[in-house]
C-alpha cells in the first residue's frame, strides 16, 4: 500500500509596497548582484525581478503600482458589471419578444 507525504501549504507572504520599492532600490544602488541581495532579503531572485519589472512598468506610465493596481482592479469590476448588465439586457430583449409574439 502506498502511502503518500503531503505537506504542509505554506502560507504565501505578503510584503508592503514600502518593502518592495526598497528592495529594487537596494540592488539598483548597490554593486552586489541581485541573488545576493534577494537572499540578504529572505526573497526568491525571480520575486525580485517580477518586483523590478513593474515597478519599471510603473515608471513609463508615470504612476505608482498602488495607482496601477488600482486602476487594474476597477477595470475588473467594470468589465464584470458590464457583463451583467449585457446579459439582464438579452434577457429583457427575449422577454419583450416572447410576449410581443403572445399578444394578439
Amino acid at each position: 500500500m502506498k502511502s503518500e507525504v503531503t505537506m504542509p501549504a505554506q502560507a504565501r507572504r505578503r510584503y508592503t509596497e514600502e518593502f518592495k520599492m526598497e528592495a529594487v532600490r537596494l540592488v539598483r544602488a548597490s554593486a552586489h548582484p541581485v541573488a545576493q541581495v534577494a537572499r540578504d532579503l529572505g526573497i526568491p531572485d525571480h520575486v525580485w525581478y517580477r518586483w523590478r519589472a513593474q515597478h519599471r512598468q510603473a515608471e513609463v506610465h508615470g504612476t505608482t503600482r498602488v495607482a496601477q493596481r488600482a486602476e487594474a482592479e476597477e477595470l475588473t469590476r467594470v468589465k464584470r458589471e458590464l457583463a451583467r448588465v449585457t446579459q439582464e439586457r438579452d434577457f429583457l430583449k427575449r422577454a419583450a419578444a416572447f410576449f410581443a409574439r403572445e399578444s394578439p
